[in-house]
């Protein structure tokens, strides 16, 4: 019996496009009802205002402001850290069965639940360096979280520019440093600001590290350094979906819609700049 080779392709093509459907269609729900029941929320007052009367009134500007100070002290750590680390495992480390060994738990890391990561920023930061619940305790445990994230994509971005490119540029009389600077890094960019993308959208979302470093139940106010507590919007969500009762429907998903929103807004930028430096990409 022959095969029939268009029948074979038709069927190949809907069990993929079903998979891609299974995919899209749940999380096209959820945010279809995030915004159906949270927008009614969104006003100026919900947006730039304290919360008032235990978090049932009010605004949430306190928490979009300490996640945002989370993230970026998040990023200021993990991003040069991880980008140094994957230079010298991509370009100077020796391929051996040490660095194998290394790649693979940094790779294992990345999956590590981040109630872990918690509890080790708990008793690393918060009691060992005593800097106490604070953003800055909790932008390391989340920087720390994110760690691998970035290295494993930067390793896999830096390794993916064509070996021809090194070879042209140290015979052209450029040292190891200039040929990664000036070569490898502008054009392993794409992929290195894909792992900072899956790693900022890791950070803002994540509840457990920040429940056990800095999140305060009910924090009226903007933090004024580093080392105060802070409200964030993953565990003020938590806090009013689960441990205050009367709060109204809307005011839980309007959270949800802002954390959304501001993942979102960070991903859309930074696939903004990946693309030019994709269009600049010569191969």
């Amino acid at each position: 019996m022959k095969r029939n080779p268009q029948r074979t392709q038709k069927i190949a093509f809907f069990f993929l496009l079903l998979a891609t459907l299974l995919i899209i269609v749940p999380v096209g729900l959820i945010i279809v009802i995030i915004i159906q029941k949270g927008l009614p929320a969104i006003n100026w007052q919900f947006l730039t205002d304290m919360p008032r009367q235990g978090m049932r009134a009010g605004g949430i500007f306190p928490a979009i402001v300490g996640t945002v100070y989370l993230v970026l002290g998040a990023i200021s750590f993990a991003l040069p850290i991880g980008l140094l680390a994957a230079v010298y495992l991509s370009e100077y480390a020796r391929a051996n069965i040490l660095t194998r060994l290394i790649k693979l738990s940094i790779v294992n890391l990345a999956g590590v639940p981040s109630v872990v990561y918690g509890l080790f920023g708990l008793a690393l930061f918060v009691v060992f360096f005593k800097f106490g619940a604070s953003i800055l305790s909790g932008s390391l445990t989340l920087g720390l979280m994110i760690l691998p994230i970035i290295i494993t994509s930067s390793v896999e971005a830096l390794e993916s520019v064509p070996q021809s490119f090194r070879e042209v540029s140290l015979s052209l009389g450029a040292s190891k440093w200039q040929t990664i600077r000036n070569i490898v890094l502008p054009n392993a960019v794409p992929g290195i600001i894909t792992g900072t993308i899956l790693g900022v959208g890791r950070a803002a979302g994540e509840t457990a590290p920040i429940l056990f470093t800095v999140a305060a139940f009910y924090l009226p106010q903007l933090p004024s350094s580093i080392f105060d507590q802070a409200m964030a919007l993953p565990y003020h969500l938590y806090v009013i979906s689960t441990q205050v009762p009367n709060v109204d429907e809307k005011i839980r998903y309007g959270t949800a819609l802002v954390l959304l929103f501001m993942v979102l807004s960070v991903n859309l930028v930074a696939v903004i700049i990946r693309y030019k430096f994709r269009k600049l990409k010569k191969w």
